[in-house]
């Protein structure tokens, strides 16, 4: 073999070589990458702005969703897996594109019997009217959007204060607040008058407040939002 065709071998032996080190380097950084984050799963997301009341018709899967991969433990827990799970659904709140569509958004036709229709509470619901204060924001959004609960004390004394009562509520309807009784304790605030679905334990805790609080005011909640289980108080003697 000629000194040159020697060099050519040598010289390609050397690139196969950088070429596996490279791959398995690549591979090295992916392994390492995956331990960090977790293993990727897919979910679901929508393609573009979903309103509330969306029928996923499975003809139009495709168009109005698709699917990513995220670490697991980002994933949300009743995260979809594939689109094929909501066909035939309706979303009970509206979706922005990018954002998950998880079985907590869903309703479908036989939820109605056992659990909670529009106007229909299931298994451990109750549906209550509460005075409220809400926003603007709150009123264009209508109804089957989540909401947090505020509860604002009678500020009169020293001891007034306002606290985060409830997570994750369901607005079932939004009406005019001269539907309600009106008159003392929350109502006299009120600028409409929200339907509710929400536990027995709940509606105690709001039925109190219609009583003895100043305000009971609802908060918009971002669709897809996990509760954050923490509570937040504030008081009159911290301002």
């Amino acid at each position: 073999m000629s000194r040159r065709r020697r060099r050519g071998a040598v010289l390609v032996a050397l690139a196969i070589a950088c070429g596996g080190m490279a791959a398995s380097e690549v591979q090295s950084r992916e392994s390492r990458l995956e331990l960090r984050v977790g293993t990727m799963v897919p979910v679901v997301v929508a393609r573009a702005d979903l309103p509330a009341g969306t029928t996923v018709a499975r003809g139009r899967l495709a168009r109005l969703l698709t699917t990513r991969q995220v670490p697991a433990r980002f994933a949300p827990p009743d995260a979809l897996a594939a689109p094929e799970e909501a066909a035939g659904a309706r979303l009970a709140a509206s979706v922005p594109a990018g954002s998950y569509v998880t079985g907590g958004s869903l309703t479908h036709a036989s939820d109605g019997a056992a659990g909670g229709g529009p106007g229909r509470p299931g298994a451990g619901e109750r549906l209550i009217d509460v005075a409220v204060t809400a926003g603007a924001d709150l009123a264009a959004a209508g109804t089957g959007q989540r909401v947090d609960v505020l509860i604002t004390t009678d500020a009169s004394s020293s001891r007034g204060r306002t606290y985060l009562a409830l997570e994750d509520v369901e607005l079932v309807g939004m009406h005019d607040p001269a539907a309600s009784d009106g008159g003392a304790g929350a109502a006299a605030h009120a600028t409409a008058l929200a339907t509710l679905r929400v536990t027995l334990r709940e509606a105690v805790v709001l039925t109190a407040a219609q009583s003895f609080a100043r305000e009971v005011r609802l908060l918009l909640r971002p669709p897809g939002e996990r509760p954050g289980g923490a509570r937040v108080a504030v008081d009159a003697g911290s301002l």
